[in-house]
């Protein structure tokens, strides 16, 4: 994503309404991927949490909503201070914005640059819910997206996005969020279930997701919005980078669900619709950095790699401890660091810049800059996250109570079941006498009302 500063200067480019156009619909598009996640994520957890995931998701959409118009814009992309973090006074409440001051270097408002970004800060917390599924309290997480776009993610989007941001200057190639999103959630999903510890009943019970079918349905739609995502990134489409990157978006998918896939039938003998879910969703995240810097057979490779890499990832859970409840670690971590690092590998240097990998001649460079982005990312998200959490813990307390997480955190959290079975049966059940403790009920012959 270009970086920029707002200019009214005589020179700027006049506003463009077709660019302003698209960029309102790929807005839309990004927002549809927060819902589209709460699906993907809620039928991956079993019938009692299926709720709460739906929440942990939504509530992002409120909560980061307000805090970008607060202040989240004047630290993402407000004038550089040091290189580390934005400032611009006119952001503060969106109140000192032009209606159609423009966005520098690009044909759109700054209103419509602040929406399109807004939605990727909306999202990217939402991401690092996955790995806590059955275990923390609403109000806990609720204050904990709140202390960590503000400490971790406008950071973060001002380093690798933002007018004179440190990882921008450096010369990181990230499109649209391998490192600022994906990267930067899956560390902090790491750091905070460090913190928290497993669920009970890990590696012990089975925790098999309870509505395959509304996984799938998530990760279609999530696959539909991440065309906005990534090839809405570029701004427009004036000269055809967009387009580049709306391409790749799907070959690499494509690639990456069936990588995941042999690799899933060659290790288990099966090709299971979890597997197709999670693999499209892998090669997603691997082309997100990578899509505007690598040809559509490089995408194919981005993709592969990252469908069997994730794939083989997701199983270290088990075998180092730690419980990333639906694999963000396994697929988003990982998934952006392999899209990010091959950026040093398949650049062709004639798409979103003149940087070129090492199978393109362009020697270890750009790998060493991509390298440079992952670790600073990681750690920063990692140990800053486990801290937020560790305070969070020490005053609200992050998980729910033993018995209640057994019994279900819908009904403690939301005073709510995600389906009502009461009627199962398809009729209404007869009354009863009453009987003594302990003996059957006897039927009683009355007449049940419908």
């Amino acid at each position: 994503m270009p970086p920029g500063i707002t200019t009214l200067a005589a020179d700027a480019p006049a506003l463009s309404a077709a660019n302003t156009g698209f960029m309102l619909i790929c807005s839309a598009l990004v927002m549809l991927m927060t819902p589209a996640l709460a699906f993907f994520y809620g039928g991956m957890v079993r019938v009692k949490s299926t709720l709460n995931m739906l929440m942990m998701s939504f509530v992002s959409l409120g909560i980061v909503t307000i805090l970008w118009v607060l202040y989240g814009f004047s630290l993402a992309f407000g004038t550089d201070a040091g290189s580390v973090i934005g400032w611009s006074q006119d952001y503060v409440g969106l109140s000192g914005i032009g209606v159609t001051q423009l966005w520098d270097g690009a044909t759109i408002p700054v209103y419509v640059f602040a929406v399109f970004q807004l939605m990727f800060a909306v999202l990217t917390p939402a991401l690092i819910s996955g790995a806590l599924a059955d275990r923390v309290k609403f109000t806990a997480w609720a204050l904990f997206i709140t202390l960590w776009v503000t400490v971790v993610y406008f950071p973060v989007a001002h380093w690798v996005w933002g007018p004179g941001g440190r990882l921008a200057e450096l010369g990181v190639i990230d499109f649209a969020g391998g490192t600022a999103v994906h990267i930067n959630a899956g560390a902090a999903a790491l750091g905070v279930i460090l913190v928290i510890g497993r669920r009970i009943g890990f590696k012990k019970d089975p925790m098999r997701p309870h509505s395959l079918p509304l996984v799938m349905l998530g990760a279609a739609l999530l696959w539909f919005g991440w065309f906005g995502f990534n090839a809405g990134s570029w701004l427009g489409n004036d000269d055809g980078v967009g387009a580049v990157m709306f391409v790749n978006t799907q070959v690499a998918t494509g690639a990456a669900m069936l990588a995941w896939l042999g690799y899933e039938k060659l290790r288990h003998g099966s090709f299971t619709t979890l597997g197709a879910a999670s693999g499209a969703v892998a090669g997603l995240v691997a082309i997100t950095p990578a899509g505007g810097a690598v040809s559509p057979l490089g995408a194919i490779a981005v993709g592969a790699v990252a469908g069997v890499l994730c794939a083989m990832a997701v199983g270290l859970k088990y075998r180092l401890g730690y419980d990333d409840s639906l694999d963000v670690v396994g697929v988003h971590l990982v998934g952006g660091i392999i899209g990010s690092l091959l950026v040093g590998f398949f650049a062709t240097g004639g798409v979103q810049s003149d940087a070129k990998g090492l199978f393109y001649g362009g020697g270890p460079d750009q790998l060493g800059k991509q390298a440079v982005g992952v670790l600073a990312v990681l750690a920063y998200s990692l140990l800053v996250s486990a801290a937020l959490a560790l305070l969070v813990d020490k005053t609200l307390g992050m998980r729910v109570d033993e018995d209640d997480e057994v019994a279900g955190i819908d009904q403690v959290e939301h005073a709510e079941t995600a389906y009502d079975f009461s009627g199962a049966g398809g009729g209404a059940a007869p009354r009863t006498t009453a009987s003594a403790p302990g003996t059957p009920a006897a039927p009683t012959n009355k007449k049940v009302d419908a």
